[in-house]
Protein backbone atom coordinates (compact mmCIF):
# COMPACT_ATOMS: atom_id res chain seq x y z
CA UNK A 1 0.00 0.00 0.00
CA UNK A 2 0.98 3.81 -0.42
CA UNK A 3 2.55 5.45 2.59
CA UNK A 4 1.58 9.24 3.71
CA UNK A 5 3.60 11.82 2.30
CA UNK A 6 6.35 13.38 4.22
CA UNK A 7 4.48 16.32 3.03
CA UNK A 8 1.69 15.94 4.61
CA UNK A 9 3.22 16.63 8.27
CA UNK A 10 5.11 19.81 6.85
CA UNK A 11 2.27 21.91 7.47
CA UNK A 12 -0.62 20.01 8.35
CA UNK A 13 -4.47 21.38 7.80
CA UNK A 14 -6.76 21.19 10.86
CA UNK A 15 -8.83 18.25 9.20
CA UNK A 16 -11.32 17.13 12.10
CA UNK A 17 -12.59 21.16 11.79
CA UNK A 18 -12.42 21.15 8.42
CA UNK A 19 -14.28 18.53 7.50
CA UNK A 20 -16.74 19.67 9.68
CA UNK A 21 -17.38 22.08 8.00
CA UNK A 22 -18.81 19.85 4.83
CA UNK A 23 -21.91 18.29 5.87
CA UNK A 24 -21.95 15.78 3.10
CA UNK A 25 -18.88 14.22 3.83
CA UNK A 26 -20.55 12.34 7.04
CA UNK A 27 -22.99 10.40 5.44
CA UNK A 28 -22.56 6.78 4.50
CA UNK A 29 -22.40 4.98 1.38
CA UNK A 30 -23.60 1.45 1.08
CA UNK A 31 -22.93 0.79 4.03
CA UNK A 32 -19.36 2.67 4.34
CA UNK A 33 -18.13 6.46 5.24
CA UNK A 34 -18.39 8.36 1.95
CA UNK A 35 -14.89 8.87 0.63
CA UNK A 36 -15.44 11.64 -1.93
CA UNK A 37 -12.33 11.50 -4.53
CA UNK A 38 -14.00 12.95 -7.40
CA UNK A 39 -12.83 16.59 -6.61
CA UNK A 40 -11.56 16.82 -10.19
CA UNK A 41 -15.70 16.92 -11.32
CA UNK A 42 -16.82 18.87 -8.50
CA UNK A 43 -15.72 20.14 -5.29
CA UNK A 44 -18.34 20.29 -2.39
CA UNK A 45 -19.78 23.42 -0.89
CA UNK A 46 -18.63 24.33 2.83
CA UNK A 47 -21.48 25.73 5.55
CA UNK A 48 -19.75 29.34 5.00
CA UNK A 49 -20.69 29.26 1.40
CA UNK A 50 -23.84 27.90 2.06
CA UNK A 51 -24.35 30.44 4.55
CA UNK A 52 -23.58 33.29 2.48
CA UNK A 53 -26.03 32.30 -0.08
CA UNK A 54 -28.75 31.76 1.88
CA UNK A 55 -28.30 35.42 3.43
CA UNK A 56 -28.24 37.06 0.13
CA UNK A 57 -31.50 34.84 -0.51
CA UNK A 58 -33.29 35.79 2.63
CA UNK A 59 -31.90 39.54 3.31
CA UNK A 60 -31.27 40.56 -0.10
CA UNK A 61 -33.01 38.66 -3.16
CA UNK A 62 -33.44 41.20 -6.12
CA UNK A 63 -32.26 42.00 -9.53
CA UNK A 64 -29.14 44.29 -9.87
CA UNK A 65 -28.45 47.35 -11.35
CA UNK A 66 -30.77 50.63 -12.57
CA UNK A 67 -33.49 49.66 -9.37
CA UNK A 68 -33.87 52.56 -7.17
CA UNK A 69 -34.74 50.16 -4.22
CA UNK A 70 -33.11 49.49 -1.56
CA UNK A 71 -33.08 45.65 -2.27
CA UNK A 72 -31.64 46.10 -5.37
CA UNK A 73 -29.01 49.05 -3.99
CA UNK A 74 -27.93 45.96 -1.51
CA UNK A 75 -27.86 43.52 -4.00
CA UNK A 76 -25.59 45.38 -6.59
CA UNK A 77 -23.58 46.00 -3.67
CA UNK A 78 -23.24 42.49 -2.49
CA UNK A 79 -22.64 41.52 -6.70
CA UNK A 80 -20.15 44.53 -7.10
CA UNK A 81 -18.36 43.23 -3.96
CA UNK A 82 -18.04 39.57 -4.53
CA UNK A 83 -16.55 41.08 -8.07
CA UNK A 84 -13.75 43.17 -6.11
CA UNK A 85 -13.05 39.96 -3.86
CA UNK A 86 -12.58 37.42 -6.71
CA UNK A 87 -10.49 39.77 -9.03
CA UNK A 88 -8.14 40.16 -5.23
CA UNK A 89 -8.40 36.57 -5.38
CA UNK A 90 -6.95 35.69 -8.73
CA UNK A 91 -4.35 38.57 -8.66
CA UNK A 92 -6.21 40.98 -11.18
CA UNK A 93 -4.76 44.62 -11.44
CA UNK A 94 -6.07 47.81 -12.84
CA UNK A 95 -5.62 46.51 -16.01
CA UNK A 96 -7.95 43.70 -15.48
CA UNK A 97 -11.52 42.95 -15.62
CA UNK A 98 -13.37 39.96 -13.97
CA UNK A 99 -16.54 38.60 -16.02
CA UNK A 100 -18.99 36.44 -14.23
CA UNK A 101 -20.32 33.65 -16.21
CA UNK A 102 -21.40 30.06 -15.28
CA UNK A 103 -18.38 28.29 -15.49
CA UNK A 104 -14.84 27.63 -17.20
CA UNK A 105 -16.91 26.46 -20.25
CA UNK A 106 -19.09 29.50 -20.58
CA UNK A 107 -15.83 31.51 -20.20
CA UNK A 108 -13.43 30.18 -22.77
CA UNK A 109 -16.63 30.37 -25.48
CA UNK A 110 -16.70 34.10 -24.60
CA UNK A 111 -13.74 34.41 -25.77
CA UNK A 112 -13.50 31.68 -28.59
CA UNK A 113 -16.74 33.17 -30.21
CA UNK A 114 -15.79 36.34 -29.17
CA UNK A 115 -12.78 36.97 -31.18
CA UNK A 116 -14.93 35.61 -34.30
CA UNK A 117 -18.32 37.09 -33.95
CA UNK A 118 -18.09 40.44 -34.59
CA UNK A 119 -17.68 39.76 -38.68
CA UNK A 120 -13.95 39.55 -40.84
CA UNK A 121 -14.03 43.69 -41.34
CA UNK A 122 -13.93 43.83 -37.14
CA UNK A 123 -12.88 40.45 -35.34
CA UNK A 124 -9.58 39.31 -34.61
CA UNK A 125 -9.39 36.08 -35.62
CA UNK A 126 -9.81 36.12 -39.89
CA UNK A 127 -9.44 33.81 -42.49
CA UNK A 128 -5.30 32.79 -42.94
CA UNK A 129 -4.62 33.45 -38.79
CA UNK A 130 -3.54 30.65 -36.84
CA UNK A 131 -5.03 29.07 -33.41
CA UNK A 132 -2.94 27.02 -31.51
CA UNK A 133 -4.12 24.47 -29.10
CA UNK A 134 -2.47 22.63 -26.27
CA UNK A 135 -3.02 18.65 -26.89
CA UNK A 136 -3.76 18.02 -22.87
CA UNK A 137 -7.36 19.95 -23.25
CA UNK A 138 -10.52 19.61 -21.92
CA UNK A 139 -13.21 19.54 -24.78
CA UNK A 140 -14.24 22.88 -23.47
CA UNK A 141 -11.18 24.29 -24.71
CA UNK A 142 -10.79 22.65 -27.85
CA UNK A 143 -13.96 22.48 -28.87
CA UNK A 144 -14.39 26.37 -29.54
CA UNK A 145 -11.31 26.70 -31.26
CA UNK A 146 -12.44 24.05 -33.55
CA UNK A 147 -15.70 26.00 -33.96
CA UNK A 148 -13.96 29.70 -34.30
CA UNK A 149 -11.29 28.34 -36.80
CA UNK A 150 -13.87 26.41 -38.93
CA UNK A 151 -16.17 30.19 -38.59
CA UNK A 152 -13.33 32.81 -39.06
CA UNK A 153 -11.27 30.69 -41.75
CA UNK A 154 -8.74 30.57 -39.04
CA UNK A 155 -5.89 27.41 -39.11
CA UNK A 156 -6.41 25.04 -35.82
CA UNK A 157 -3.16 23.56 -35.13
CA UNK A 158 -2.33 21.44 -31.85
CA UNK A 159 0.48 21.45 -30.11
CA UNK A 160 1.05 17.56 -29.71
CA UNK A 161 2.08 16.55 -26.37
CA UNK A 162 4.95 13.71 -26.01
CA UNK A 163 4.42 10.13 -25.18
CA UNK A 164 4.38 10.62 -21.71
CA UNK A 165 1.66 13.42 -22.27
CA UNK A 166 3.96 16.28 -21.31
CA UNK A 167 4.15 19.58 -23.15
CA UNK A 168 7.73 21.53 -23.93
CA UNK A 169 8.47 25.05 -25.24
CA UNK A 170 10.52 23.86 -28.04
CA UNK A 171 7.65 22.48 -29.93
CA UNK A 172 5.70 25.56 -29.28
CA UNK A 173 8.38 27.75 -30.55
CA UNK A 174 8.56 26.05 -33.90
CA UNK A 175 5.06 26.13 -34.23
CA UNK A 176 5.56 30.08 -33.65
CA UNK A 177 8.42 30.40 -35.59
CA UNK A 178 5.80 29.32 -38.97
CA UNK A 179 4.29 32.30 -38.20
CA UNK A 180 0.40 33.62 -38.13
CA UNK A 181 -0.08 32.55 -34.48
CA UNK A 182 -3.11 34.92 -33.39
CA UNK A 183 -4.47 32.86 -30.15
CA UNK A 184 -2.49 30.20 -28.40
CA UNK A 185 -5.13 28.39 -25.52
CA UNK A 186 -3.52 26.14 -22.34
CA UNK A 187 -4.30 24.30 -19.27
CA UNK A 188 -2.82 24.64 -15.81
CA UNK A 189 -3.44 21.58 -15.09
CA UNK A 190 -4.49 18.51 -17.38
CA UNK A 191 -7.37 17.35 -16.14
CA UNK A 192 -7.23 13.79 -17.55
CA UNK A 193 -3.77 12.84 -16.38
CA UNK A 194 -2.80 15.60 -13.72
CA UNK A 195 0.05 16.78 -16.31
CA UNK A 196 0.96 20.42 -15.18
CA UNK A 197 2.74 21.92 -17.74
CA UNK A 198 4.89 24.79 -17.76
CA UNK A 199 2.63 27.47 -18.83
CA UNK A 200 4.09 30.49 -17.25
CA UNK A 201 6.64 29.78 -20.23
CA UNK A 202 4.39 28.73 -22.92
CA UNK A 203 2.31 31.53 -22.42
CA UNK A 204 5.45 33.73 -22.45
CA UNK A 205 6.30 32.40 -25.67
CA UNK A 206 3.22 32.73 -27.42
CA UNK A 207 2.36 36.34 -26.05
CA UNK A 208 6.13 37.53 -27.92
CA UNK A 209 4.73 36.20 -30.77
CA UNK A 210 1.88 38.21 -30.49
CA UNK A 211 -0.79 35.92 -29.48
CA UNK A 212 -3.55 36.41 -27.49
CA UNK A 213 -2.99 34.18 -24.83
CA UNK A 214 -5.87 31.86 -23.16
CA UNK A 215 -5.34 29.97 -19.79
CA UNK A 216 -7.75 27.31 -18.62
CA UNK A 217 -7.00 27.69 -14.50
CA UNK A 218 -10.15 25.26 -13.82
CA UNK A 219 -8.32 22.36 -12.52
CA UNK A 220 -6.12 24.44 -10.18
CA UNK A 221 -8.98 27.16 -8.94
CA UNK A 222 -9.34 25.54 -5.54
CA UNK A 223 -5.49 25.41 -4.93
CA UNK A 224 -3.12 26.55 -7.10
CA UNK A 225 -4.58 29.66 -8.34
CA UNK A 226 -2.22 31.48 -10.36
CA UNK A 227 -1.08 35.04 -10.28
CA UNK A 228 -2.54 37.02 -12.88
CA UNK A 229 -0.66 39.72 -12.58
CA UNK A 230 2.52 37.53 -12.70
CA UNK A 231 1.47 35.71 -16.07
CA UNK A 232 1.77 36.91 -19.62
CA UNK A 233 -2.10 36.07 -20.02
CA UNK A 234 -4.78 38.15 -21.71
CA UNK A 235 -7.68 36.00 -20.53
CA UNK A 236 -7.69 33.23 -17.37
CA UNK A 237 -11.23 31.43 -16.75
CA UNK A 238 -11.97 29.21 -14.09
CA UNK A 239 -15.55 27.48 -12.35
CA UNK A 240 -16.77 27.69 -8.72
CA UNK A 241 -17.68 24.00 -8.04
CA UNK A 242 -14.08 23.14 -8.35
CA UNK A 243 -13.23 25.36 -5.86
CA UNK A 244 -15.99 25.09 -3.34
CA UNK A 245 -18.25 27.24 -4.79
CA UNK A 246 -21.72 26.61 -5.76
CA UNK A 247 -22.59 24.97 -9.35
CA UNK A 248 -23.27 27.46 -12.33
CA UNK A 249 -20.74 30.10 -11.79
CA UNK A 250 -17.11 31.07 -12.71
CA UNK A 251 -15.48 33.96 -14.29
CA UNK A 252 -13.45 35.54 -17.19
CA UNK A 253 -10.49 37.57 -15.92
CA UNK A 254 -8.93 39.12 -18.79
CA UNK A 255 -6.70 42.42 -19.64
CA UNK A 256 -9.32 44.73 -20.41
CA UNK A 257 -7.51 45.84 -23.27
CA UNK A 258 -7.77 42.03 -24.61
CA UNK A 259 -11.60 42.00 -23.71
CA UNK A 260 -12.33 44.76 -25.36
CA UNK A 261 -12.00 42.71 -28.53
CA UNK A 262 -14.81 40.60 -28.00
CA UNK A 263 -18.26 40.59 -29.66
CA UNK A 264 -20.73 39.78 -27.00
CA UNK A 265 -21.97 35.88 -26.59
CA UNK A 266 -24.91 37.14 -24.62
CA UNK A 267 -27.06 39.96 -26.52
CA UNK A 268 -30.32 41.65 -24.39
CA UNK A 269 -30.21 42.97 -21.06
CA UNK A 270 -28.29 44.88 -19.26
CA UNK A 271 -25.23 44.65 -21.95
CA UNK A 272 -26.34 47.50 -23.69
CA UNK A 273 -25.72 51.68 -23.55
CA UNK A 274 -28.37 52.83 -25.94
CA UNK A 275 -31.04 50.94 -27.87
CA UNK A 276 -33.29 51.82 -30.72
CA UNK A 277 -35.20 49.65 -33.09
CA UNK A 278 -32.41 49.90 -35.62
CA UNK A 279 -29.41 49.34 -33.72
CA UNK A 280 -27.70 49.05 -30.37
CA UNK A 281 -24.48 50.56 -28.36
CA UNK A 282 -23.00 48.20 -26.22
CA UNK A 283 -22.13 49.45 -22.53
CA UNK A 284 -18.59 49.27 -21.47
CA UNK A 285 -16.44 46.55 -19.40
CA UNK A 286 -17.96 44.52 -17.51
CA UNK A 287 -21.29 44.74 -18.33
CA UNK A 288 -21.31 44.48 -21.90
CA UNK A 289 -19.87 40.91 -21.53
CA UNK A 290 -22.82 39.99 -18.80
CA UNK A 291 -26.29 40.16 -20.35
CA UNK A 292 -28.96 38.90 -19.06
CA UNK A 293 -29.77 38.44 -15.18
CA UNK A 294 -26.65 37.13 -13.33
CA UNK A 295 -26.68 34.54 -10.79
CA UNK A 296 -26.46 37.21 -7.70
CA UNK A 297 -26.67 34.59 -5.16
CA UNK A 298 -23.92 32.32 -6.70
CA UNK A 299 -21.51 35.37 -7.21
CA UNK A 300 -22.01 35.93 -3.33
CA UNK A 301 -21.01 32.03 -3.00
CA UNK A 302 -17.81 32.47 -5.33
CA UNK A 303 -16.54 35.13 -3.53
CA UNK A 304 -17.26 33.37 -0.48
CA UNK A 305 -15.57 29.92 -1.48
CA UNK A 306 -12.06 32.30 -2.29
CA UNK A 307 -12.39 33.40 1.07
CA UNK A 308 -12.44 30.04 2.57
CA UNK A 309 -9.50 28.99 0.63
CA UNK A 310 -7.43 32.01 1.54
CA UNK A 311 -8.49 31.58 5.19
CA UNK A 312 -7.44 28.12 5.12
CA UNK A 313 -4.15 29.01 3.51
CA UNK A 314 -3.21 28.59 -0.38
CA UNK A 315 0.36 26.77 0.54
CA UNK A 316 -1.09 24.37 3.09
CA UNK A 317 -3.69 23.20 0.88
CA UNK A 318 -1.37 22.94 -2.27
CA UNK A 319 0.91 21.25 -0.28
CA UNK A 320 -1.84 18.39 1.56
CA UNK A 321 -3.25 17.62 -2.11
CA UNK A 322 0.05 17.08 -3.75
CA UNK A 323 1.20 14.88 -0.87
CA UNK A 324 -2.19 12.52 -1.31
CA UNK A 325 -1.34 12.64 -4.94
CA UNK A 326 1.95 11.14 -4.18
CA UNK A 327 0.83 8.60 -1.64
CA UNK A 328 -2.06 7.58 -4.33
CA UNK A 329 0.26 7.01 -7.54
CA UNK A 330 2.58 5.19 -5.39
CA UNK A 331 0.43 2.84 -4.20
CA UNK A 332 -1.60 2.69 -6.91
CA UNK A 333 1.93 1.62 -8.97
CA UNK A 334 2.35 -0.78 -7.17
CA UNK A 335 -0.34 -2.82 -7.99
CA UNK A 336 -0.06 -5.53 -10.91
CA UNK A 337 -1.10 -4.36 -14.10
CA UNK A 338 -2.09 -0.58 -13.01
CA UNK A 339 -0.56 2.58 -15.48
CA UNK A 340 -0.76 5.52 -13.56
CA UNK A 341 -0.88 8.83 -15.98
CA UNK A 342 1.93 11.40 -15.66
CA UNK A 343 3.71 9.39 -12.56
CA UNK A 344 6.29 12.38 -12.70
CA UNK A 345 3.99 15.32 -11.88
CA UNK A 346 4.33 16.23 -8.71
CA UNK A 347 2.04 19.49 -8.85
CA UNK A 348 -1.46 17.33 -8.72
CA UNK A 349 -4.22 16.82 -7.32
CA UNK A 350 -5.60 13.73 -9.05
CA UNK A 351 -4.29 10.56 -10.23
CA UNK A 352 -6.06 8.85 -13.36
CA UNK A 353 -4.77 5.40 -13.96
CA UNK A 354 -5.83 2.18 -16.16
CA UNK A 355 -5.54 -1.50 -15.52
CA UNK A 356 -4.50 -3.98 -17.69
CA UNK A 357 -7.87 -5.94 -18.59
CA UNK A 358 -10.03 -4.23 -16.20
CA UNK A 359 -12.68 -1.81 -17.84
CA UNK A 360 -12.63 1.66 -15.47
CA UNK A 361 -15.99 1.00 -15.31
CA UNK A 362 -15.77 -1.49 -13.66
CA UNK A 363 -13.46 -0.34 -11.38
CA UNK A 364 -15.76 2.45 -10.61
CA UNK A 365 -18.70 0.60 -9.62
CA UNK A 366 -17.01 -1.65 -7.18
CA UNK A 367 -14.91 1.58 -5.74
CA UNK A 368 -18.65 2.93 -4.98
CA UNK A 369 -19.40 -0.29 -3.43
CA UNK A 370 -16.74 0.38 -1.04
CA UNK A 371 -18.40 3.93 -0.19
CA UNK A 372 -15.88 5.28 -2.61
CA UNK A 373 -16.21 8.24 -5.21
CA UNK A 374 -13.77 8.07 -8.57
CA UNK A 375 -14.49 9.27 -11.73
CA UNK A 376 -14.72 6.89 -14.89
CA UNK A 377 -13.87 7.17 -18.70
CA UNK A 378 -12.39 9.54 -21.00
CA UNK A 379 -12.87 13.30 -18.86
CA UNK A 380 -13.90 15.28 -21.86
CA UNK A 381 -10.64 14.64 -22.86
CA UNK A 382 -10.55 11.97 -25.64
CA UNK A 383 -8.37 13.15 -27.97
CA UNK A 384 -5.23 13.55 -25.50
CA UNK A 385 -6.34 10.21 -24.26
CA UNK A 386 -6.28 8.72 -27.59
CA UNK A 387 -3.14 10.17 -28.53
CA UNK A 388 -1.49 8.43 -25.26
CA UNK A 389 -3.12 5.26 -26.47
CA UNK A 390 -4.70 4.41 -23.28
CA UNK A 391 -8.31 5.03 -24.03
CA UNK A 392 -10.61 5.69 -20.68
CA UNK A 393 -9.51 5.54 -17.12
CA UNK A 394 -10.52 5.68 -13.68
CA UNK A 395 -9.63 8.97 -11.83
CA UNK A 396 -9.09 9.81 -8.48
CA UNK A 397 -9.51 13.64 -7.18
CA UNK A 398 -8.27 15.56 -4.12
CA UNK A 399 -9.64 18.10 -1.96
CA UNK A 400 -8.46 19.80 0.89
CA UNK A 401 -11.01 17.56 3.37
CA UNK A 402 -9.40 14.62 1.77
CA UNK A 403 -7.22 12.10 4.16
CA UNK A 404 -4.58 9.66 4.03
CA UNK A 405 -6.76 7.28 5.16
CA UNK A 406 -8.94 7.50 2.45
CA UNK A 407 -6.06 7.11 0.06
CA UNK A 408 -5.15 4.13 1.71
CA UNK A 409 -8.84 2.73 1.27
CA UNK A 410 -9.12 3.65 -2.09
CA UNK A 411 -5.69 1.45 -2.80
CA UNK A 412 -6.88 -1.19 -0.70
CA UNK A 413 -10.28 -1.18 -2.68
CA UNK A 414 -8.74 -0.67 -6.13
CA UNK A 415 -6.49 -4.21 -5.45
CA UNK A 416 -9.25 -5.94 -4.20
CA UNK A 417 -11.89 -4.70 -7.09
CA UNK A 418 -8.49 -6.27 -9.94
CA UNK A 419 -9.05 -9.84 -7.82
CA UNK A 420 -12.61 -9.94 -8.51
CA UNK A 421 -12.39 -8.56 -12.14
CA UNK A 422 -9.22 -10.80 -13.27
Amino acid sequence: MGKPHPLLHAAPLPMEALRADFPILTQSINGHPLAYLDNAATTQVPRQVLEAMREFEECERANIHRGVHSLSQRATDAYDAARATLKAFIGATGEHELIFTSGTTEALNTVAQGLWAAGPAEAWLRAGDRIIVSGLEHHANLVPWQNAARMSGAELVILTPDAEGRLHEAGLATLLAQGGARVFAVTACANATGERPPYEALLTLAKQAGALTVLDAAQVAGHAIPNMAALDCDFLAFSGHKMHGPMGTGALVGRREALEQLYPLRLGGDMVEDVSYERAIHAGLPMRLEGGTPNVAGAVGLAAAARFIDGTGRAPIDAHLHALREQAAAGLASLPGVRVLSRASSAAALVSFTCEGVHPHDIGTLLDQAGIAVRTGYHCAQPLLDHLGVGPTTRASFALYNTADEVERLIAATARALELLR
